[in-house]
């Protein structure tokens, strides 16, 4: 008889398994050779593990309250699955173009996973570290995949060193927290508080939030983002830029409301001191980029910044308008880097924003792609990602945070220039011989579904298809 612990975490202990199959069924056969196999097998078992997941009720713990299966852990889970499925399929055709397409990449991403699924279900710090490792090893590997780049070795060897720094910080945080609260569990260090705070944990606190910071992205400690955007294969730079974001934030949350819920006023200046920097620096850097996937990254670090003006609010509305940003942050950059993986030039991929000009007058149904991501990315109503914005903004200044939610209004205005400058060179760029390459079957299917889900999400009757529903009632399991 299977023990109630294990089935809690079933998914993960499936996905684990097929991931140690998979590598010796690859290495004991024709290794490279079933690599498109093992990526179309590993994106099919996302979805399954998604649908799932998503039929779950009710919060169970495992473990002795290690492990969290509520409806926080299940949203965050089936964004990760269901936005690592699609990065997946779209870079099956671009790698093995590339010659990129080994056998350890849909294994390396499949591990990955079950790291994050474990960090956003974490009760513990114990388990919340080997989630985030597990999780983070594979990431480096999977940076420096072009082994023959020396850009792609340098974007593995900065992401290596900084998270191994950004690690030693969650640790001494951790350590910290732990001989203040005498226990490494979250609901032993929230009954801790309930006291009040010692600085000796409040020390803790910064020190975690720091490692988590670097996780998600955030400024100050954003310095590994563009160069490990710009160094790492295009498609593991799509994965990089959702599905552990998702899991990064959700375990931020997870943390700050789980473990130090009593002590809201203490971490909240230090979320929004995050929110504000992350937001004006990825705004004011992007504007001198030139190449698109730099570009990406300081656009990552100012979404970050809005994610956070949500969980720096601190409520139950707060940990919604959170959920609801992250998810449309998620399907906006699918589509987003679908187009980008498209970008060929003689049969060589282009990353050069200059290189769009005039693209509407040779593709004029490529570019009205394009130009609807980034209206949505630059929060233009109304795209999908004015309502994201929208309500991170209202979370904020309902939590009492005016001068938070005003500082994200400036930020959103002055982010809105470089999305808006990729749309003036496709539409009004002087003709130059720019990219000529085909979009894909499979990169068309998803930059016109989520280019659909951009442009209907508002329309009444579909109403967010139902992620405000799904995303209150995980705020809810969540903040208590």
């Amino acid at each position: 008889m299977i023990s109630a612990d294990i089935q809690t975490v079933m998914p993960e202990i499936i996905l684990a398994v097929y991931a140690m199959l998979a590598l010796f069924a690859a290495v004991y056969t024709t290794k490279d050779k079933m690599a498109p196999l093992l990526t179309w097998l590993t994106s099919g078992l996302f979805v399954v593990l998604a649908f799932w997941i998503s039929g779950g009720h009710g919060t169970v713990t495992a473990f002795d309250g290690m492990y969290n299966n509520d409806g926080f852990s299940r949203f965050a889970k089936v964004l990760i699955l269901l936005s690592t499925a699609a990065v997946l399929l779209m870079s099956e055709g671009y790698m093995q173009r590339r010659g990129l397409l080994r056998f350890e990449y849909p294994i390396l991403v499949a591990l990955s996973v079950v790291g994050m699924m474990v960090m956003v279900s974490a009760g513990d710090l114990m388990a919340l570290y080997m989630g985030l490792e597990l999780q983070s090893l594979a990431l480096y590997v999977v940076a420096s995949l072009r082994r023959d780049s020396l850009k792609s070795t340098e974007a593995g060897l900065k992401y290596f060193v900084l998270g191994a720094l950004s690690s030693g910080l969650l640790l001494y945080g951790a350590s910290l927290t732990y001989g203040f609260a005498g226990t490494t569990l979250f609901s032993g260090i929230m009954a801790s508080t309930a006291d009040g705070v010692s600085l000796g944990m409040l020390f803790g606190v910064v020190f975690m939030l720091a490692g988590f910071a670097f996780k998600i992205s955030a400024a100050p400690f954003h310095m590994w983002t563009p160069d490990v955007y710009e160094g790492s294969p295009t498609p593991v730079t799509a994965f990089f830029a959702t599905a552990p974001k998702v899991a990064a934030m959700a375990l931020f949350a997870r943390v700050v409301h789980d473990a130090f819920g009593g002590i809201v006023s203490e971490w909240q200046q230090i979320v929004a001191f995050l929110a504000v920097i992350s937001m004006f620096l990825g705004a004011i850097a992007a504007i001198g980029q030139r190449d698109i996937k730099r570009l990406m990254a300081y656009s990552s670090i100012a979404h970050m910044g809005f994610a956070l003006m949500g969980l720096a609010a601190g409520t139950v509305f707060g940990v919604q308008a959170m959920l609801i940003y992250m998810a449309i942050y998620v399907t906006m950059n699918v589509g987003t880097f679908a187009f980008i993986l498209s970008m060929e030039k003689d049969g060589r991929p282009v990353t050069d924003i200059r290189s769009l000009k005039s693209l509407s007058k040779k593709q004029p149904l490529r570019a009205l792609v394009l130009l609807i991501m980034m209206f949505s990315l630059a929060g233009v109503p109304p795209m999908l990602g004015f309502f994201g914005k929208f309500y991170v903004l209202r979370a904020a200044f309902d939590a009492g945070l005016g001068w938070l939610a005003i500082a994200g209004v400036v930020a959103s205005v002055i982010g809105a220039f470089y999305y808006l400058r990729i749309v003036y060179y496709v539409y009004f760029g002087e003709d130059t011989d720019g990219l000529n390459g085909k979009m894909p079957k499979v990169l068309w299917f998803f930059a016109v579904a989520t280019s659909a889900i951009v442009l209907l999400a508002w329309v009444p009757g579909i109403n967010l298809f139902g992620i405000e529903t799904a995303a209150e009632a995980a705020a809810q399991t969540l903040v208590n």
